[in-house]
């Protein structure tokens, strides 16, 4: 098999894996589009918009949100897709046992620290979710609470800076924008 044809299987598995997971879940908004929808954009901008090809990466995109938002364990992850992946997982996961408030902090003041992997998945997680935040907010929130992610997710962004040009500019727009 040819590492492209090798490349898009783990992919596709990756996919498949996270799909699952997710199955039951939705978005926020008001449609209420299917969870899976999020990392697949994750993915998608990391691809298309930040050339990113490093397959482990697409894989970690895709699987983002499973340790924080299913049963998925990291054993489970590594079993399946490898230490890589599952480091990289696991370095954008939030503790979800901690306050809203300091799961935030966290990641103003590590965004700079992760590796490589990981800070390419924070700004395209982040990407993704303003693009969705300005397209429409959830439910039940305020103008004040989206501008609140706006201008927290700009901190975060900030510790991030030289990761990627492309997403960097996007963002900054987005910012400029609001």
């Amino acid at each position: 098999m040819s590492s492209p044809e090798a490349a898009l299987l783990l992919l596709l598995d990756a996919a498949d894996f996270a799909a699952q997971k997710h199955r039951q879940q939705r978005r926020k908004d008001p449609e209420g589009t299917p969870y899976i929808n999020h990392p697949i954009g994750v993915a998608r901008i990391l691809s298309h918009e930040a050339g990113v090809t490093d397959v482990q990466v697409l894989q970690a995109a895709l699987l983002h949100d499973t340790l924080e938002d299913t049963d998925t364990t990291a054993e489970e992850l590594e079993r399946r897709f490898g230490a890589r992946v599952r480091l990289l997982v696991q370095e954008v996961t939030d503790d979800k046992e901690l306050p809203k408030a300091e799961r935030k902090r966290r990641q103003v003041e590590g965004a700079g620290r992760g590796s490589p992997g990981a800070k390419l998945l924070r700004l395209a997680d982040k990407l993704h979710n303003l693009r969705d935040l300005r397209r429409c907010a959830p439910v039940g929130w305020s103008e004040q609470r989206v501008q609140e992610y706006f201008e927290w997710a700009a901190q975060v962004v900030r510790g991030l800076r030289g990761t990627n040009p492309q997403m960097e500019a996007a963002l900054r727009q987005l910012f400029e924008e609001r």
